[in-house]
């Protein structure tokens, strides 16, 4: 008898067919999210799941589903997850890192020029009609990114690389905090500086989020490390939802704290805090930082590998490409 997977939300059909050649498989698309007693239900009697960053996979959930015996994220983050439930009941989860992180630098560096130079907010001017004569001198002006400094809280893959971006691609000045430091080769492939944190905070014209969420990263950005940046300064989140204190930066940009953040993830999304979206200079996009087809494709293949090899088949039965508890195959 075959293994049964569900598959959460749409994907590609390629994906789906190569899941289809070893499992039964229950896909959904239509792309509805599930609520929790829908999910639930539908992982009964599955061995495995392709699951995104929509579902939360926790205590009560795995143990109202005792089959289940592989959860295979779709994207780097796992924040939805309770690794360490998972871990205890023997269930085996991956993530895709590695595949999107220089799209998801290529946007993150967008994005944050996209702030600085206030790309979107002229944009509605312009198709708001505003613009009805040239030659206005201070036009939306706003800041430079080459020779700017960049900071950079987070510098795994993703904070790597858009470093990468700024000192050799704009010749900006690269500072950086992490829980730990870079080996200095490291540090001199990507340009980078090490500092702590306020000198981050204090020093960056242009500071971008790409550290991991964790309870101890929650707020890692609120009210009081806004007040310390420079009132010229942009902020742009491209990690996750929950590092931000969204309350608190509504407020820094309402009262020019900061001169304009960037945003691709929120707390609690997909609602977004109703502040932000009457603010002029703050970039909103929908989570979409590694939405490139081939990225996208990518990520997708990956967790396919994966949770072919986690319940033992394929060409790498038992040692799945990425696994986030690798402990739990030991066992």
């Amino acid at each position: 008898m075959r293994p049964s997977i569900l598959i959460t939300r749409a994907t590609f059909p390629d994906v789906t067919a190569r899941l289809q050649a070893h499992f039964d498989v229950e896909d959904n698309p239509a792309d509805t999210p599930w609520n929790r007693a829908e999910l639930t239900r539908r992982l009964q009697g599955k061995q495995g799941v392709m699951s995104t960053g929509s579902e939360r996979i926790d205590a009560p959930l795995l143990d109202a589903c005792p089959s289940l015996k592989a959860v295979c994220n779709v994207g780097v983050g796992y924040n939805n997850i309770d690794i360490a439930a998972c871990t205890a009941r023997g269930v085996l989860v991956t993530n895709t890192p590695d595949v999107l992180t220089e799209t998801t630098a290529d946007f993150g560096f967008a994005l944050m020029m996209a702030t600085a130079r206030r790309i979107t907010e002229s944009e509605r001017f312009l198709r708001g009609g505003g613009w009805t004569r040239t030659g206005i001198y201070d036009m939306f002006i706003g800041g430079d990114v080459h020779g700017a400094t960049l900071g950079i809280l987070g510098m795994g893959r993703i904070g790597q690389a858009i470093a990468r971006r700024g000192a050799a691609g704009f010749g900006m000045k690269v500072i950086y905090h992490n829980r730990s430091r870079l080996p200095e080769a490291l540090e001199s492939a990507c340009g980078a500086r090490y500092v702590d944190k306020q000198t981050l905070l204090r020093k960056a014209d242009h500071l971008v989020l790409v550290l991991p969420y964790s309870p101890s990263a929650h707020h890692a950005i609120g009210a009081a490390e806004l007040s310390l940046m420079k009132r010229s300064a942009t902020l742009t989140n491209i990690a996750r939802g929950g590092i931000v204190d969204d309350a608190a930066l509504a407020e820094a940009l309402r009262d020019q704290t900061i001169a304009a953040a960037g945003l691709d993830v929120f707390e609690g999304e997909p609602d977004i805090h109703p502040d932000l979206f009457t603010l002029p200079n703050v970039v909103l996009t929908p989570h979409i930082g590694s939405a490139s087809v081939r990225t996208r494709l990518a990520m997708a293949a990956l967790t396919a590998e994966n949770l072919i090899a986690a319940l033992g088949l394929g060409a790498c039965a038992g040692q799945p490409p990425t696994p986030v508890n690798p402990e739990v195959l030991a066992s």
